[in-house]
């Protein structure tokens, strides 16, 4: 997949951030049968202070957040826990994510997980939503989680919501 990268905080650069997320979202194509030479994404690697300022513009809650995505298109599905509609060419641009770095590192501490490892899913996750996966109802968050914790596990990562 091609992953265009934007760095604006340097402490992203010691994760190979650039590497992590074209793993990770390599990889949640490939779960979901997609070809991941076929499609881009644009991830942002950002801090706190940025996030919070996007998490304000877009969804108007002025403060940070591990993860923001924006989907080029809407693929979600009508029916709660439904798989999204898959998207089909000739735009191979999914979207943009953004992640920050405080709020990505304190998670992680907290959980007791390896950086990279929480980064890994947090990019799997936003890369799910750019595919039309949510969790705002029951059925899309367990569906989310399941295909979620499947792509973890083929990167020999534990599952996150245990």
């Amino acid at each position: 997949m091609t992953v265009e990268i934007v760095i604006e905080d340097t402490r992203w650069q010691a994760l190979d951030l650039p590497r992590l997320a074209e793993t990770a979202a390599d990889a949640t194509l490939m779960h979901l049968g997609m070809d991941p030479e076929a499609w881009e994404i644009a991830l942002l690697g950002c801090n706190d202070a940025r996030i919070a300022a996007l998490n304000g513009d877009f969804r108007g809650k002025p403060e940070p957040t591990n993860v923001l995505s924006w989907p080029s298109q809407n693929f979600a599905a009508a029916p709660d826990g439904a798989m999204p509609v898959a998207p089909r060419g000739p735009d191979p641009e999914l979207g943009d994510i953004a992640i920050a770095y405080e709020t990505c590192r304190s998670e992680a501490r907290e959980l007791g997980k390896p950086l990279k490892a929480h980064v890994t899913h947090l990019v799997v996750h936003g890369v799910l939503h750019l595919l039309g996966f949510d969790h705002e109802r029951d059925a899309d968050a367990v569906l989310m989680e399941r295909i979620e914790t499947e792509i973890l596990g083929k990167l020999g990562l534990d599952d996150p919501y245990v």
